[in-house]
C-alpha cells in the first residue's frame, strides 16, 4: 500500500510505502497512520483510495462508509481506475496491467468505463505473470519431476511464487527456449484479446492510445512483444508511457475534491 498526502498548493508532506493491509484492516491502519502523521478529519479535506475489490458504485459506496472518519471528502475507486488516471489522465484509451493478475481497464470519451479479465488466479489472469509461471509448471513437471512443482502449490503463498518464475520463463524465450517461447507467445496473445475486446466494446476510435501497469509489462521485451502482437490482431494503437503512479493520481484526485470544496463554499458563503 502506498499513500502521498499533499498540501493545499499541491506539495508533497507525507507519504508510505507499507504491506497492504487487508480491507477489513483498512480503518485501523489509517488511524494509526493518522496518529502517527498528525492529522484528524477536520484537517485532511478529502481522501482518495484506490483500492482491489472494488468496481462497482455499491461495493464503492460501502468501502466510503468504513473510511469516513479519516477526511471530510471520502471517494473510493478500484485500484485499476487509479492505475489507468496515473497513465492515461482523462484521455481515452486502454490501460494493460500485467504483474502477478491481469486485466485491461478502458474508458471512451463520454467517460464510460469498461473492463476485461481480472477475475483473480482461479478463473482468469490469462497473460499475467502468474499465468506465465504456471505454464512454465505444466510444461515442464512430468511424473516424478512434479515433486519440486507440488512443493511450491500446496504452499499459502503459491500464487505469489509461482508468478515469480516468470522472469526465468521471459529469459529463457530470449534464448531460444521452444516451450518458454511458446507460453511467452500464448500471453502476448490472450493481453491482446483483453485490449481488442474493450476496444470493440467502447468503440475506441483507432489509433487506440493504449499504456501500461504492471511488473511484467515494466519489461521492455515482453511489452515490444505485446505490441507486436496488438498489430498482427489488426489493433492499430499508439503505445505511451504512464504519465505518473496510481497513488499520485489519487493524491491529485484528492486535492482538485478540495479546491472544488473550497470554490462551492465561497460561492455559498
Amino acid at each position: 500500500m502506498r499513500a502521498v498526502v499533499l498540501g493545499a498548493g499541491g506539495r508533497r508532506l507525507r507519504s508510505i510505502s507499507a504491506p497492504a493491509p487487508s480491507q477489513a484492516a483498512l480503518p485501523a491502519f489509517l488511524k494509526s497512520l493518522w496518529s502517527r502523521w498528525g492529522l484528524s478529519r477536520a484537517r485532511v479535506g478529502a481522501l482518495v483510495a484506490g483500492s482491489r475489490g472494488v468496481w462497482t458504485r455499491p461495493e464503492q459506496r460501502r468501502a466510503e462508509r468504513r473510511l469516513r472518519s479519516f477526511a471530510r471528502t471520502v471517494r473510493v475507486i478500484s485500484d485499476a481506475q487509479a492505475a489507468y488516471s496515473g497513465a492515461l489522465g482523462d484521455r481515452a484509451g486502454i490501460l494493460i496491467l500485467a504483474g502477478t493478475g491481469s486485466i485491461a481497464i478502458g474508458r471512451n470519451k463520454k467517460g464510460r468505463w469498461a473492463r476485461a479479465g481480472g477475475l483473480g488466479p482461479l478463473l482468469g489472469d490469462e497473460g499475467s505473470a502468474f499465468w506465465i509461471g504456471r505454464q512454465w509448471l505444466r510444461a515442464t513437471s512430468r511424473g516424478e519431476d512434479f515433486a519440486p512443482a507440488r512443493a511450491v502449490v500446496s504452499r499459502p503463498d503459491a500464487v505469489a511464487r509461482i508468478a515469480r518464475l516468470a522472469p526465468q520463463v521471459l529469459k529463457r524465450c530470449r534464448k531460444g527456449h521452444p516451450a518458454s517461447r511458446r507460453i511467452v507467445a500464448e500471453a502476448h496473445g490472450h493481453l491482446a484479446e483483453l485490449a481488442g475486446a474493450l476496444a470493440r466494446d467502447l468503440r475506441l476510435r483507432k489509433p487506440v492510445t493504449v499504456s501500461w501497469a504492471g511488473g511484467l509489462l515494466g519489461d521492455a521485451r515482453f511489452r515490444s512483444g505485446l505490441r507486436r502482437q496488438l498489430k498482427r490482431s489488426g489493433l492499430s494503437v499508439r503505445m505511451v508511457p504512464p504519465e505518473t503512479s496510481p497513488v499520485m493520481a489519487t493524491a491529485r484526485m484528492a486535492l482538485a475534491l478540495c479546491q472544488a470544496d473550497a470554490v462551492a463554499r465561497r460561492k455559498s458563503g
